[in-house]
């Protein structure tokens, strides 16, 4: 099959820092292959299309919050049989020239593979443990709370695969959404993200539903991107509800 693009992407916004989104953008136009970048503002205020004026840059403003998942979806009918790859990318991640060709070679070499992610780093190099093992409810509820995450300290361990050589690449249970790359192909045949989720738990979902097609996903450590990760369900009380809510909005579909 003929592509338009060898590899699409999806940003989606809500309010951001102009300065750190532009280094996401120039991070992803200077990957030397043909591609197009979806940017799909959530914001309430148009104030971002002036600053994203590129050819391979298509921008949708939705001009009210849709969700993380929903507007996510809203480019598939514009990938399918259009890309051949497709990058599911926060808008405060950066990364070198040479990743996605990598990952891309390393998806090559694998048929059943349907999404691969690269080591994620914190801007001061510190690694970001962002391949996990499938939580349960109890796993959540530990992770929610100082105190028990001390006493549970080996169960968060174990988790977040610090158990295994996160040096070497395996198949993880999930990997955190802030940079997934799909074959489109795949991402089309599991329908995108499960639109009832409004914000988190929607990355454990897709992964969920990458196994129920019998494929699998790979964390590829040969190459890193960095991300800054602002972890607003921590501090934030509303943003903690939302993460709750989408938690049991998990469980009551794959089980408790």
């Amino acid at each position: 099959m003929s592509y338009n693009y060898e590899i699409s992407a999806t940003i989606v916004l809500y309010e951001n820092d102009i300065k750190v989104l532009k280094k996401t953008i120039e991070s992803f136009l200077q990957i030397p292959l043909k591609k197009r970048l979806f940017l799909i503002d959530n914001s309430k205020r148009n104030i971002l299309e002036n600053e994203v004026n590129n050819p391979e840059i298509s921008y949708q403003f939705i001009g009210r919050n849709i969700g993380f998942g929903a507007a996510n979806n809203l480019v598939i009918q514009r990938i399918k049989n259009n890309s051949k790859y497709h990058l599911i990318l926060n808008p405060d991640v950066t990364f070198s020239s040479d990743v996605i060709p990598s990952l891309i070679k390393a998806f090559q070499n694998e048929d059943n593979i349907a999404m691969i992610a690269p080591e994620v780093l914190f801007p001061d190099g510190r690694r970001q443990y962002s391949c996990r093992r499938y939580p349960t409810f109890r796993d959540l509820f530990i992770r929610r709370s100082g105190f028990l995450k001390r006493i549970f300290s080996s169960v968060i361990h174990k988790g977040e695969y610090k158990d295994k050589d996160l040096t070497k690449s395996f198949y993880p249970d999930f990997v955190h959404g802030c940079f997934m790359l799909f074959k489109t192909q795949d991402f089309i045949k599991i329908e995108g993200f499960d639109e009832h989720y409004f914000l988190y738990m929607e990355d454990v979902d897709i992964c969920k539903k990458i196994d129920v097609i019998g494929k699998k996903k790979m964390y590829y450590p040969n190459k890193q991107i960095t991300h800054i990760l602002k972890k607003d369900s921590s501090k934030n009380v509303r943003f903690f509800l939302i993460h709750f809510i989408s938690s049991i909005k998990y469980f009551k579909k794959w089980g408790f």
